[in-house]
Order: C-alpha cells, then structure tokens, then sequence
C-alpha cells in the first residue's frame, strides 16, 4: 500500500488574505491607541478631559456598542459627500450614522440630524454620562443640525464637512464642547 500524498498547502499569499480582517481590526485598534489623521493637517494626541474616563458600554448591551465602534472606526477617511450614505459614495453627518447603526444594531435612522434627535431613545445631557455607541448631537445656528457617534474616551466619529472626511474628534474640544446639545441612547 502507498502512502497518500500529503495534502496540499496553501500558497503564503492565501494565508495572508484570511489575516486580513484580522489585521485591520488589529490596525483599527492601534489607531484608537494612537493619534488619528487627517489630510488637512497633522493631528496631535487627544487632549480630552474625558480621554482618562474609563470605556463603558450600556448594560446587556456591550457587543453591539462594540460593533457600532468598530463599524464607526472603519469608516475614518471615508469622504464626506450631502446626503451621502455609502461608504463608495461617500457620507453626510446622517447617512454615517444610519448606516452604521442598520449594520450594527439593526436600527433604521432618519436621513436627517433633526429627526434622528427626535428618535425615542434615553436622552443623555452630560458628556461625562455618554457611553460607547450613544448617538451626538450638536445645536449650530439655533437647531441640531449635526450629528455623530460616541465611540468613548472623549471622542466621537462623525462626517463633519463638505471636501473633508469621516473623522474623529474630541467632543469636548474647543468647537465641539461649545455646540454639544445632548446625547441619545438607542441601545438601553
């Protein structure tokens, strides 16, 4: 009786596309580790007030918060385009987060900042309350006209501008802290 002949292996370029939604994750958390960045200008390490708090996710229902941060991190450098709610065409601040929040937490959202404010949802007046995966919203010009997604530490990913990208800020920095109207909670 012969032997049967070895099983083949796979070529080293095949193991390298099977690591590879392992590595970008890994690559996504070195990121949150490190300073993000921007084409506009060199981006230096958070300086939030809030970076020192520890992460927290709602109860019950921390592996959807999870998956809300890790779809919102993916998204950093996406362009922003109005009424964009693709990632290959391109995000407003809306369409980044109706999109996240269908994919992750199975949540349809209006296409619009206004409405999604008026969404039930626990409403979360301090910055120090928000959690991981709560919906921000920001009062420019008398109204909420601007929206994004809580990812913890003191940061928030949002699409905030017309020839800018899907990027990540600190909501109690300068500009943000002066606009922040409140919160929403969508995953209690």
């Amino acid at each position: 009786m012969s032997a049967e002949p070895p099983a083949p292996r796979l070529p080293a370029w095949r193991h390298a596309v099977r690591l590879a939604p392992l590595l970008a994750i890994l690559a996504l958390l070195a990121a949150c580790a490190g300073a993000p960045h921007r084409r506009e200008r060199t981006y230096k390490p958070s300086h939030s007030a809030l970076a020192d708090e520890p992460a927290r996710a709602p109860a019950g229902e921390a592996a959807t918060a999870n998956d809300i941060l890790f779809r919102a991190m993916a998204l950093v450098g996406t362009p922003y385009h109005w009424g964009g709610n693709t990632p290959e065409g391109g995000f407003d601040c809306s369409g980044l987060v109706d999109y996240i929040y269908r994919r992750a937490a199975d949540i349809a959202l209006p296409h619009n900042s206004g409405a999604m404010s008026r969404v039930d949802g626990r409403k979360v007046k301090r910055m120090r309350d928000l959690m991981s995966g709560d919906l921000v919203f920001f009062d420019i010009g008398g109204d909420i006209s601007h929206v994004g997604v809580y990812v913890g530490k003191g940061r928030f990913v949002h699409a905030p501008n017309s020839g800018g990208t899907v990027r990540l800020d600190d909501i109690d920095g300068p500009y943000w802290r002066d606009h922040f109207a409140y919160g929403k909670r969508l995953l209690d």
